[in-house]
């Protein structure tokens, strides 16, 4: 299955609520006015594109009818694809190496957004791609999570470092740095707690692990991704600030896209937080992973629409 095919698959939920607006509102031949402009505001903001980010798409649509380039409600589409697949360079979506082994990699995210399925399919997907992998399961707070993260990482062919549940999760991201150093692997991923973003204390215990492989690693993290649930849409934009305030997130993991009918959730992300979705998941096996691709992205959202 091609690139194109898995995300048509996983937006399918999204491509049918977004369609549902069109089919009213772009019939063919159909002039453009401002009250057609109205409805596509409308119609997109039911894909949970975002305000911002469809206002911005709205005025550029506005510009073009004016200028001239866009005459008629089916040049809509093309035109919102187009500006949509330039919103992300590569150079954004592409994860950070370390001058020197091992590149850290620190995962971050809520109870319940996948987070630890998502650290999964990560390390699979590094694997795949030829590299050595070790695991660090910093989130001690559930021990669930770490027997979770361990039978994945045993699926994978992949090493782990845990500890018991309850212990230090600063003193776990330690000994995985030490670890990571001492077997030269290429990438270290490390699971944190699923933080509340509203728990003051379990974000400043988030900081300090951060800390811990700073200090054993110069430089690191390489990269902070945080993972966010696709179906909660506007809010995961909230939890995104709040995360950004306690460390540098980098890049954005997308959980559940296949789950959800609020996949525009990735253009509002770009518009507020100009942080740059890297990964999306579309599915519930070891390889549904995806390098986000936003000429996939948009091709597949506005698939049978033009």
């Amino acid at each position: 299955m091609g690139l194109f095919d898995i995300f048509k698959k996983g937006l399918k939920k999204t491509r049918e609520k977004l369609a549902a607006g069109f089919r009213a509102i772009l019939p063919f031949g159909r002039k453009i006015d401002e009250s057609l402009l109205t409805d596509l505001e409308d119609a997109m903001l039911a894909g949970d594109m975002g305000p911002r980010a469809v206002m911005a798409l709205v005025d550029e649509v506005r510009a073009a009818w004016k200028a001239g380039q866009v005459k008629e409600a089916q040049e809509i589409l093309p035109f919102l694809k187009s500006r949509i697949e330039q919103t992300w360079s590569a150079a954004d979506r592409s994860l950070a190496r370390a001058g020197q082994p091992p590149t850290v990699i620190f995962v971050v995210g809520i109870n319940g957004s996948g987070k630890t399925t998502s650290v999964a399919k990560l390390a699979n997907h590094l694997k795949q791609q030829g590299h050595s992998v070790l695991l660090g399961a910093c989130d001690t707070f559930r021990a669930a999570a770490i027997d979770q993260l361990e039978i994945w990482a045993k699926r994978a062919e992949v090493g782990i470092v845990r500890h018991q549940p309850g212990s230090d999760p600063a003193a776990v991201a330690f000994d995985a740095c030490e670890a990571a150093i001492a077997r030269g692997v290429d990438y270290l991923v490390i699971d944190t707690a699923g933080r509340l973003h509203t728990q003051d204390h379990l974000m400043r215990e988030l900081g300090k692990t951060h800390k811990v492989i700073q200090k054993k690693i110069p430089d690191a993290p390489h990269e902070v991704l945080l993972v966010l649930d696709a179906t909660i849409g506007q809010n995961a934009i909230n939890q995104a600030k709040t995360f950004a305030e306690i460390v540098n997130v980098t890049g954005l993991f997308l959980a559940k896209l296949d789950g959800s009918a609020k996949g525009g959730i990735v253009v509002g992300i770009r518009d507020q937080l100009d942080i740059p979705v890297k990964f999306v998941g579309l599915g519930e096996t070891m390889d549904a992973l995806q390098p986000f691709d936003p000429q996939s992205f948009a091709e597949a959202l506005f698939e049978g629409w033009e």
